[in-house]
């Protein structure tokens, strides 16, 4: 692995004595042995089997290690290094069998949790990188081993803007959107399409369900394909599904309401305990005492202090 381009971003750092921004990183990466990285975060059960731990797997087979762990060199001066962030790559490098890895290796002893504010990226930008990936000549199945997915999925999600007009597909570029929300799309016009885009962002609502709700209230001649004789499947729904619908529709509004009294209050308090608990958590030495002696609560700590958003959906593991 080649020497970073320029200073490391760091997310803290100090200044020295003559005013100067001290690096809160080494300049060039060091090989560690994979044994002598001492984890400071305990994995949860079953983690093994989840969904990102065979992504990762499946990414460094196909790949390599693409993000280096970050490492902290222990104060004994024993060889050993306290790992601030990469769990997972470390826990997959062990199962490979690799022994050593090169690291970035911090100056600071701060706990800092360096993936808290990633973006998730929509799907309409994943359907764009993959299409790049393949005019570029990479083949499904090597998009498919790297991300650990099967390869009709890669295919699928190339596939997914095929009939989805222009305008929707820009207002929704940027929103995490499930996929299932655009097989609903197709099957209406490019205008419509359009102005369900429109209604689903001014109500922040991008669930299948809303979705199948506004395609069943589109008028017939502003489906893509009106339904046949054929395709009983798709005939407009009767004044009964309607009325239930609308009845849905009233019930969920009125608990946004009800929710919206108390989001604001809610949302500050949980915001502040997880700042708190982040902070707690970037002292090493409060992380070793809670490790020895009070794991069960590290644990749910950790889990707090890493909540991306408060206002998210956690993703599926």
């Amino acid at each position: 692995m080649s020497k970073p381009d320029g200073p490391v971003d760091a997310p803290c750092s100090d200044h020295t004595a003559d005013g100067s921004v001290r690096a809160a990183f080494l300049r060039e990466y060091v090989s560690v042995p994979v044994d002598a990285i001492v984890p400071l975060k305990v994995l949860r059960d079953g983690i093994s089997e989840s969904r990102k731990y065979a992504q990762i797997v499946s990414s460094i087979k196909a790949i390599g290690l693409v993000e280096p762990p970050v490492v902290l060199p222990a104060p004994s001066g024993d060889g050993k290094y306290y790992l601030l962030d990469g769990h997972l790559r470390i826990e997959v490098l062990k199962q490979l069998g690799i022994t050593s890895v090169e690291c970035l290796v911090a100056t600071d002893e701060d706990t800092y949790t360096y993936n808290k504010r990633v973006n998730r990226l929509p799907p309409v930008q994943e359907h764009r990188m993959i299409v790049r990936a393949i005019d570029r000549g990479v083949s499904p199945e090597q998009i498919a081993d790297a991300l650990g997915l099967e390869v009709q999925t890669i295919r699928k999600r190339s596939r997914l803007l095929d009939g989805i007009g222009s305008d929707a597909a820009e207002m929704l570029k940027d929103k995490n959107c499930p996929i299932v929300v655009f097989d609903v799309l197709r099957r209406m016009s490019a205008v419509r399409q359009a102005e369900v885009a429109d209604l689903m962002i001014g109500q922040n609502n991008f669930t299948a369900v809303f979705a199948r709700v506004l395609l069943a209230a589109t008028p017939k001649e502003q489906l893509a394909k009106p339904p046949g004789k054929a395709v009983k499947s798709t005939e407009p729904p009767n004044s009964q599904q309607l009325a239930r619908m609308e009845r849905e529709l009233v019930i969920l509004q009125t608990r946004i309401k009800s929710v919206e009294e108390n989001y604001g209050i809610d949302n500050l308090h949980l915001t502040l305990v997880r700042g708190y608990v982040s902070k707690l958590l970037g002292n090493a030495n409060v992380v070793r005492w809670l490790s020895y002696n009070r794991q069960e609560y590290l644990t749910e700590f950790q889990r707090i202090a890493e909540i991306e958003t408060i206002a998210g959906v956690p993703e599926a593991a």
